[in-house]
């Protein structure tokens, strides 16, 4: 389902209980709604106006997951468009029937002129702006009106809104992340969209990002703790990282930008270590070895011609073979300084897989039987290799 966006408050004096008939709506469509913070927002999009302070200036915006009263990339827009900061000229904000927050409408809802009893729960929300208007500074006091249709992103009636925009900035139903990205390649937009981590392995995305069609953001700043960004959820939430801080409910969890716009950190490169000076002072390296290979030295992998690098610094800046790195290298990653070579599968097909320094020893003794001990499989590995050194 497709949630609406970050809701600014979540609770409102005098709003009252959901009727038993949204309740089923509400509690299978909580689970996929992640809502992001305004501070996530703005630290993203400072990055691409850093590296380009064009890069919005005269587009039309679609954010097709946000609600137009809650949503916190409603009121990032609507600042940036208010104060003329980014040269925006249309923002267009849709929002899902369905989403479970609203289900219950606020006080300040039901008074809008634009409220109906029937509509609400059938009938997605819209809003308009663009850099004529006479904009209000609260996001609560935005005039919208229903859409035609529940705001289903695949709908005719979205579709066309789509074609319309020339950017697509929102935070999408995880579940949905290969389908809303289709969305959006079909259409050649270009987007700014946020996806759990695991995304990057999707059979439907990583080919995307071999190729360079699209990669990952910023993905700095704001609330982002390493790989992970906190983001806000539901009051009943059921899980136990759930925090509450500021009257927000929030949970860590491991989401990522994806775009296809470019920005400083996509250019940076990694600054590296030979192999030698990695093996000898690169204690976390030296100890990730010594307990999955056995032996200080970088394993060679059983069914594909490339090292086994288990975490992005301790590449090695003077080998010129291919490298399995963990997903999280993407992060880090420079087009000018690595090629991607494949994902996962050695030439067998089968997951990359490496043995053991001790039983090496162990199969060569008893080749002729039927003994072999498990080879060490590590987690989904990207294959790259080295273009350019600095």
């Amino acid at each position: 389902m497709e949630p609406t966006e970050a809701p600014l408050f979540y609770a409102e004096k005098g709003v009252g209980f959901m009727a038993n008939s949204q309740l089923h709506v509400a509690k299978t469509a909580k689970n996929d709604e992640f809502y992001t913070q305004y501070e996530d927002i703005e630290a993203e999009m400072n990055a691409y106006v850093e590296y380009n302070k064009d890069v919005f200036r005269g587009k039309t915006i679609l954010c097709p997951c946000d609600d137009p009263n809650r949503s916190a990339f409603t009121e990032y827009f609507l600042e940036k468009i208010r104060r003329n900061t980014l040269g925006i000229r249309k923002i267009i904000c849709t929002s899902y029937a369905k989403s479970y927050l609203t289900q219950n409408p606020t006080e300040t809802e039901k008074a809008s002129s634009s409220f109906d009893a029937e509509k609400h729960y059938t009938h997605g929300r819209i809003f308009v702006i663009d850099e004529s208007m006479d904009l209000p500074k609260n996001v609560r006091e935005l005039p919208w009106e229903y859409l035609k249709g529940d705001g289903d992103f695949r709908s005719e009636e979205v579709t066309k809104l789509r074609d319309e925009a020339d950017i697509i900035i929102t935070n999408p139903p995880f579940s949905l992340f290969r389908e809303f990205l289709a969305w959006i390649i079909d259409a050649e937009k270009q987007f700014i969209i946020i996806g759990n981590q695991n995304a990057i392995t999707y059979k439907e995305v990583f080919p995307l990002i071999k190729n360079n069609h699209i990669w990952l953001g910023s993905n700095t700043g704001g609330s982002r703790k390493g790989n992970s960004m906190l983001f806000i959820v539901p009051l009943n939430y059921e899980n136990q990282y759930v925090e509450e801080k500021n009257g927000k409910h929030l949970m860590q969890t491991s989401g990522k930008w994806f775009t296809n716009i470019d920005h400083g950190k996509r250019h940076e490169p990694l600054q590296l270590m030979t192999m030698a000076d990695n093996l000898k002072y690169n204690k976390k390296l030296r100890k990730k070895l010594e307990k999955d290979y056995g032996k200080i030295e970088y394993p060679h992998y059983d069914n594909y011609d490339a090292i086994e690098v288990p975490m992005t610094e301790a590449i090695p800046s003077d080998y010129d073979g291919v490298m399995g790195v963990p997903i999280t290298f993407l992060d880090k990653y420079c087009p000018e300084q690595f090629e991607i070579v494949a994902f996962r599968k050695g030439d067998d097909g089968k997951d990359l897989v490496f043995t053991r320094e001790r039983e090496k020893e162990f199969n060569n003794a008893f080749a002729s039987m039927d003994c072999k001990k498990k080879r060490v499989q590590p987690y989904f590995r990207i294959l790259v290799r080295q273009v350019s050194r600095v």
